[in-house]
């Protein structure tokens, strides 16, 4: 049976499956009741500086997008870091590491960009007896407007800078959480590895206004008439975390850089997914926040059977299994060639094939008066969309070998060929025509 046992940057925990630093992992309360549930770790609810509480907005936080069954797609929220007093959530942590010794606890931190503030968090984070911190540099809205959150994750130099203090102040892991709101993901990865990172942690809630309220004109959620930017987080922004964990992965300059991916995770698909691309573990939140702390038991199994499928005896087998199998867009074989097969047993003839391949693509699906729907090989470009939206999934896409006919362009298949040697590549090595197939 697979050992879901992780050992991420020296902390070990019994499974790689930890909240992350939010709502749900806010208090000791939360937090006991989330280990008994079997999650791996957490990352407690950012702590700031001694001194007034941080002030909450007290009417609605989060915003919302759901899908046509009201499954929650994506959660906008405009909560800031914990507005609990210093000492108690340091007292709390302390406790709770003591009774749940196996179990991973890092404390979320922010505070202002000055060497002091760091200095001074870092000896209060260290005496509870924690595991690691996690710097957050990716909270965009009410922090970052004060200097904090994102507006230092956007900077480069001001996240070496920080790590660097970090480091130095330190014995404590230190992991930096990176904001998805920038333009290239490696530039902050690559500055926090320079600043001494033992891990980065990625992504933050992407900025955002996730609705309109049409009787009032204000962007929800709504406080007083009024609506602000927040965070996005769940389903929606996975596609947008794969990315860019999987940059950071495999850029040569951080390819050997720690990862714990966040972004949507909800199923053990998603983890494996996420810890395919570079991530050795992996933080939830929305799932959480939708579903309840028992989720985690469907995330343990459901991983444990795929391992044990494939035969992996630990995680570390599959972290980093799919990175060299991400390239550029230029790399890609643009000789590939597949074409859309229908499997007539299994349509229902809804007619969904024809009107998107017709109404929006290459007008390739045909249908017939009885509505049954054909394809029309010398069209299909075999983009894909007839698959994607079939809801019986009897469409699949039929790959044609080097050599063979492709109907739409009346020419053989060729051998691989990638934009940067193709023939129209203005800049490229390509030679006058296709390469021929192999005789």
């Amino acid at each position: 049976m697979a050992n879901l046992a992780s050992e991420f940057i020296g902390i070990k925990s019994p499974n790689p499956f930890w909240l992350a630093s939010a709502p749900p992992t806010d208090k000791e309360y939360n937090v006991r009741r989330a280990y008994e549930a079997g999650w791996g770790g957490v990352v407690w609810k950012t702590l700031g500086m001694d001194g007034p509480p941080v002030v909450n907005v007290s009417g609605p936080r989060y915003g919302v997008i759901h899908g046509p069954d009201r499954t929650l797609l994506g959660l906008n929220n405009i909560e800031l870091i914990t507005d609990r007093p210093l000492e108690v959530n340091l007292r709390e942590i302390k406790t709770v590491k003591r009774d749940y010794p196996d179990r991973a606890l890092v404390v979320s931190l922010m505070v202002p960009c000055d060497e002091e503030s760091w200095k001074f968090i870092l000896k209060q984070v260290e005496d509870t007896g924690a595991d690691g911190v996690e710097l957050n540099f990716g909270c965009p809205h009410g922090m970052a407007e004060r200097g904090m959150g994102s507006a230092v994750g956007q900077v480069p130099e001001y996240i070496e800078m920080v790590t660097r203090w970090v480091k130095q102040h330190s014995r404590m892991p230190c992991i930096v959480k990176l904001t998805p709101n920038i333009t290239d993901i490696r530039k902050p990865a690559e500055a926090a590895l320079r600043g001494g990172a033992d891990a980065v942690s990625l992504i933050n809630t992407i900025n955002s206004i996730t609705s309109v309220d049409l009787d009032i004109f204000a962007p929800e959620p709504t406080i007083d008439g009024m609506g602000t930017h927040g965070g996005y987080c769940g389903p929606a922004v996975k596609p947008i975390a794969l990315n860019m964990v999987a940059e950071i992965a495999r850029n040569p300059e951080t390819r050997n850089l720690p990862i714990s991916g966040i972004g949507g995770v909800t199923t053990w698909r998603d983890a494996a997914e996420f810890m395919a691309l570079g991530a050795s573990n992996v933080q939830v939140c929305t799932a959480v926040m939708t579903y309840g702390f028992r989720i985690v038991e469907e995330m343990i199994a459901g991983l444990s059977a795929f391992m044990d499928q494939k035969g992996f005896t630990s995680t570390s087998e599959l972290v980093g299994l799919a990175v060299p199998k991400v390239t550029d867009w230029q790399y890609l074989n643009l000789n590939y060639t597949t074409k859309a097969v229908i499997e007539q047993a299994d349509c229902i003839k809804c007619g969904r094939c024809h009107v998107v391949c017709e109404d929006t693509s290459h007008q390739a699906i045909a249908m017939a008066e009885d509505r049954t729907v054909t394809v029309k090989e010398e069209e299909c470009v075999a983009c894909n969309l007839c698959v994607d939206v079939c809801p019986t999934a009897c469409i699949t896409m039929k790959e044609i070998a080097v050599g063979e006919m492709d109907a739409r362009t009346g020419r053989p298949v060729g051998t691989h060929l990638n934009w940067t040697e193709h023939p129209n590549n203005p800049t490229g090595s390509g030679a006058a025509c296709a390469k021929a197939p192999a005789e």
